[in-house]
C-alpha cells in the first residue's frame, strides 16, 4: 500500500488523498529535514510543492507537485504515483487513522439528533473520536472521487 507524506503547501491536497483511503501523513509545521526523516522511517513518499526539498530525498521517495489548484494537484499525483483507490472515505479526514464502524446508539451525543434520526450508519475515529456519516457532503465526497480516480467510490 502506498503511504504518503504531504508537506504544509499540500495540506487540501491531504485531506483528499486520506478521502480517497491512503495512509497520508501531514505535518505542517515540520522541517524540512523532519519531513525527510520521517518519510524515510515510516516508508512514505514525500509530496510537496517544495522542487528543492523534493531533490533532497531519495530517488523515487519524493514528487514535486507543481500544481498550485487542488484538482491539479490530484490529477498530477494520481497519475505519477498510479494511485488506484480501494478504500474510500475509511480514514479520519482530520487525523488520517482508520475509521471503526459506530453503532447508532453509540453515535448518541456523537451527532446531531436529526442526523441521528435520519442516518442508520455512522463511523468513528479511534484516535480524535470524530464521528462520520452517510450526508450530504459524504456523497460531494464519493462524486468528487469518482470524477478523479473514474470509478465509483462505493
Amino acid at each position: 500500500m502506498t503511504r504518503l507524506l504531504v508537506d504544509t503547501m499540500l495540506g487540501t491536497l491531504a485531506k483528499w488523498l486520506r478521502a480517497a483511503g491512503f495512509d497520508t501523513a501531514y505535518m505542517p509545521h515540520a522541517r524540512d529535514d523532519r519531513l525527510l526523516q520521517i518519510a524515510e522511517s515510516e516508508g512514505r513518499i514525500l509530496l510537496t510543492r517544495d522542487r528543492g526539498l523534493a531533490t533532497r530525498a531519495p530517488p523515487g521517495k519524493s514528487l514535486h507537485v507543481p500544481a498550485a489548484d487542488l484538482d491539479g494537484q490530484l490529477r498530477f499525483v494520481i497519475e505519477k504515483l498510479r494511485l488506484e483507490m480501494d478504500a474510500p472515505l475509511s480514514r479520519c479526514l482530520v487525523c488520517n487513522a482508520p475509521l471503526e464502524t459506530l453503532p447508532k446508539e453509540k453515535a448518541r451525543g456523537m451527532v446531531p439528533e436529526g442526523v441521528l434520526e435520519k442516518q442508520s450508519e455512522f463511523w468513528r475515529c479511534p484516535r480524535c473520536d470524530k464521528a462520520y456519516w452517510p450526508g450530504s457532503h459524504h456523497s460531494a465526497m464519493q462524486a468528487k472521487l469518482q470524477a478523479f480516480f473514474g470509478r465509483s467510490s462505493e
